[in-house]
Parts: C-alpha cells; sequence; structure tokens
C-alpha cells in the first residue's frame, strides 16, 4: 500500500502550486480535483461570518451578493453586466463546511450547466484559520479542461481575496467601482 501511495503524492506534489498566499494543488487521482488552501489571519467565527452571511460578503467578495445559509440556499455574487458566480448550498455544518454545487463562469456553459461540486472546509489553526477548498466532479471534455485550469487560477485569486479582507480590512467598494 505505501507503494501505491507515494508516487500518487509525489505526483499531487508537482502540481502543487503556491499562487500568493494560496496554495493549489491539481489532483489528477483518485479522481479529477483542485485543492485550495489558504491561512487567513482571523478567526474562525470572523472568517465563517464573511463567508456565510450577506454583510460579511460584502466585504470581500463584490458588493451584490445573496446567501442564504440552508440547504438549497444561493450563495452568489451578481457582477456587473448580469454575470453572475457562486452556487447552491448542498450542504452545510455550522462554522465547519459547506458544500456548493458550483457554477462556473459563463465562458463554460455546459460546467456552469452541469456544475461542481466546491467542498469548503473552515478549521482553527491557532489563533488563524485554515480555509481548503476542494472542487470535484470535473469530466472528460475540452471545455471541462479549460474550466478546470481557468478555475485553478480563479479560485486561488478568491482565497486571496478572502484573506486580503482580513489583512488589510474590508473592501471600499465604491471606490473600486
Amino acid at each position: 500500500m505505501t507503494k501505491l501511495l507515494l508516487p500518487l503524492v509525489t505526483i499531487a506534489c508537482l502540481f502543487a502550486q503556491p499562487a500568493g498566499n494560496v496554495t493549489v494543488t491539481k489532483l489528477q487521482v483518485p479522481e479529477k480535483a483542485l485543492k485550495f488552501e489558504v491561512i487567513v489571519p482571523a478567526k474562525l467565527d470572523d472568517v465563517w461570518n464573511a463567508f456565510t452571511t450577506h454583510d460579511g460578503l460584502v466585504t470581500w467578495l463584490w458588493s451584490d451578493v445573496s446567501v442564504e445559509l440552508k440547504n438549497g440556499g444561493e450563495w452568489t455574487v451578481h457582477f456587473p453586466g448580469g454575470s453572475t458566480g457562486g452556487g447552491t448550498i448542498a450542504s452545510f455544518t455550522l462554522s465547519r463546511q459547506i458544500v456548493m454545487r458550483a457554477m462556473a463562469p459563463d465562458k463554460f456553459p455546459t460546467v456552469r450547466r452541469e456544475r461542481t461540486i466546491a467542498t469548503w472546509d473552515f478549521e482553527p489553526h491557532g489563533a488563524e484559520t485554515k480555509v481548503t477548498l476542494t472542487q470535484t466532479g470535473w469530466k472528460a471534455g475540452k471545455e471541462w479542461d479549460e474550466a478546470y485550469d481557468y478555475l485553478a487560477a480563479g479560485n486561488a485569486q478568491l482565497l486571496e481575496q478572502l484573506r486580503y479582507r482580513f489583512v488589510k480590512g474590508p473592501i471600499n467598494w465604491s471606490a473600486a467601482k
């Protein structure tokens, strides 16, 4: 068993790429997945509230957001021009985990329609919080591969922005528009 796991761990490590403060790992086995990890310099409750409430999301994600922390609830950002991002909450464990059926960007219509699974885990890390996103449900095909690569960068940026909110303070979206 150890002989089998060592090459798999080595392959995963070869694809681990730091993106600023976010570690991105492209996994191919046991299933194709993207894994992101970031340490946010804030207490778990503060990071959880920033991620799961309207008042929290507008401090780092964008000025127009919707969130309903319930099974089947939405977690959506409404970008200028009518595009949306985010997904539908499939399940959650208070202050620990949110599982979403995640929407890909509009430029990937099949992936957007069929969705991936985004599992967000939150855990205390001393006085800070470790946030891990594992995105699964990837299928074969050119559009799926392009969305995978695009979201490897895009979701790293998303987590970097969450961290930035706690390093520099809430984002003033009025000044950004």
